[in-house]
């Protein structure tokens, strides 16, 4: 870092955990192995959906919506990460900044919506399981995955357009890991009130409105299996909601407390720490969640292992 020319390096210096040396080596090894696992995981996920017919379903195609944006959410973050880990220079340039910033707000609004949109497909096929597959048909599927990628995308072009248009002061080291909004308002040296605000009103309808969503589908789903005589009905329509209500309660759980905490000067390692659970953790263990909680994901695998296996 110090030995770059600092009058013409234009880009930015992403201190991360520079201030605990000692954890650099330890994070890259365990980031390398969940970067690596996430990758195997979400691509298991998406293939299986493609190559096993009873999973070519709406909550399948949903779901490999979800793989591929975990994969690419996490590529856009870790590997710049592992990279400032594995050495002293921690910069990143101004374009690369840039994309980082879009890539990542882009998806993670859209996971947000996504998973919104994946409530309304378990209260479909639970509440209203003779009609389910009228309601989500196709190309409604096709139209609300497209809706949420375009609309968490569409919030992201605006919202780096508007921070990368304030001035900096030639202040350009980042109390980050990532090129994150929070973090890179407290580089501007003009006054922030209209952006925090803009920030906070996008965030909480990109965050609280799939909430919101996912609240009412899952208070209509309980109504209903609760009608429901059988235990082993209760069990099996619970068991259909299980894998996504885990992974919405670890997304939005840890999204809220990050963004809706009171800042405070302690609470900076917190939030790093915090933002590599929704950047790494999640996204490796959401895989792991609906394999090891859903009978459907577990026959595809062993049918497929047992084709491979059979073939040999």
């Amino acid at each position: 870092m110090e030995q770059k020319n600092e009058s013409s390096f234009t880009g930015f210096i992403l201190l991360g955990f520079s201030d605990r040396l000692q954890l650099e080596p330890v994070l890259f090894v365990v980031l390398l192995i969940f970067y690596v696992f996430t990758l195997l995981g979400n691509t298991t996920i998406i293939a299986l959906s493609y190559l096993d017919p009873r999973l070519h379903t709406p909550m399948y195609f949903f779901l490999s919506n979800l793989s591929f944006l975990d994969m690419c959410y996490t590529t856009s973050i870790v590997p710049q990460f592992l990279v400032n880990l594995s050495g002293a220079d921690k910069s990143i340039s101004f374009g690369g900044c840039v994309v980082q910033m879009f890539i990542s707000l882009g998806l993670g609004c859209t996971e947000c919506i996504l998973l919104g949109v994946m409530a309304i497909d378990r209260y479909a096929a639970v509440c209203r399981p003779l009609h389910y597959t009228v309601i989500m048909h196709p190309r409604l599927c096709a139209l609300m995955a497209s809706a949420s990628w375009i609309i968490g995308f569409a919030n992201s072009l605006l919202q780096t357009v508007l921070v990368f248009l304030l001035p900096r002061c030639g202040r350009n080291k980042l109390a980050h890991f990532f090129c994150e909004i929070p973090p890179f308002l407290k580089l501007v040296c003009v006054d922030t009130t209209m952006n925090v605000y803009a920030s906070f009103f996008a965030s909480v309808i990109i965050l609280l409105t799939p909430v919101s969503l996912i609240m009412f589908s899952y208070g209509r789903i309980v109504r209903a299996v609760l009608r429901i005589k059988s235990a082993a009905g209760q069990r099996k329509a619970f068991g259909t909601c299980g894998s996504h209500l885990t992974v919405v309660s670890l997304f939005f759980g840890t999204a809220i407390y990050v963004y809706y905490q009171p800042s405070s000067k302690n609470s900076q390692d917190q939030d790093k720490f915090m933002s590599l659970f929704y950047t790494v953790i999640i996204p490796m263990t959401n895989p792991l969640i609906y394999t090891l909680r859903n009978r459907d994901v577990k026959g595809a695998m062993k049918k497929v292992l047992w084709k491979d296996s059979d073939s040999r």
